[in-house]
């Protein structure tokens, strides 16, 4: 076998095991996706058992991260990878972290569902959170897109996109502090559900990291200290 073939093989190799660590970060988030809109939907609907289910399940996310983390550093061992394929590896490594605690957010959620749904509920049930709800998913999945495309522009969105999720959280809180205001009686219900409101909020930031680790991947650029409106014209520098 001369050099060069033996090159090319180790060079296909490599690319397969980053093609399979990729795809591994995808079903982790995939999975994270689904434990967060269990989440919600167990919190609106009042169905503690959803939430229960949820929460003992965020082991399988953990596990994810503790896998994938470890192939990642027996990469960095064996292939000793510069330039682009060395930011792939930080990029994946952080991104699985932010996954790993989007997952503890959706369990936090969770136990507030399984606590709500032991108590009186409001005559409107939880809707007022149902649309931050939906709001974080969609930034997430918008973040796992752009990180499945590596499209630095789509990325850009996702992280401006967390601006309008911070305003839909200040809403609800303003919400709960009035719910609290006019009827002492809900302060222990409004408090909980602050927690879950809180924890999607966070959900949010996360996603929001996730968009700026493609950015990072994608044009070489540390985007976590720059203002979400001088994004574009950053990258555009």
């Amino acid at each position: 076998m001369n050099k060069a073939h033996l090159s090319e093989h180790i060079s296909t190799q490599f690319n397969e095991e980053i093609e399979s660590i990729r795809e591994r970060v995808l079903a982790m988030g995939g999975l994270v996706e689904e434990q967060l809109a269990n989440a919600v939907t167990a919190l609106v609907d009042n169905k503690g058992d959803l939430g229960e289910e949820v929460a003992k399940s965020d082991y399988r996310v953990n596990a994810a991260e503790v896998s994938i983390d470890e192939e990642c550093n027996l990469i960095l061992a064996r292939r000793q990878p510069a330039a682009t394929d060395l930011r792939l590896i930080v990029a994946i490594i952080k991104t699985i972290t932010d996954l790993e605690r989007i997952g503890d957010e959706a369990k936090k959620i969770a136990k507030m569902a399984v606590k709500l749904s032991e108590q009186d509920r409001p005559a409107t049930g939880y809707r007022e959170v149902q649309h931050l709800g939906e709001a974080v998913s969609r930034i997430l999945n918008g973040a796992l897109d752009a990180f499945a495309r590596m499209d630095a522009k789509a990325a850009v969105e996702v992280v401006q996109s967390d601006m309008e999720v911070d305003r839909e959280y200040e809403a609800v809180m303003r919400q709960c502090i009035t719910f609290m205001m006019e009827d002492p009686r809900t302060i222990k219900r409004v408090m909980d559900l602050v927690w879950a409101v809180r924890a999607m909020e966070r959900v949010g930031d996360h996603a929001a990291n996730l968009a700026e680790y493609v950015i990072y991947l994608v044009e070489g650029k540390d985007v976590r200290h720059i203002k979400a409106e001088e994004l574009s014209q950053t990258l555009a520098d």
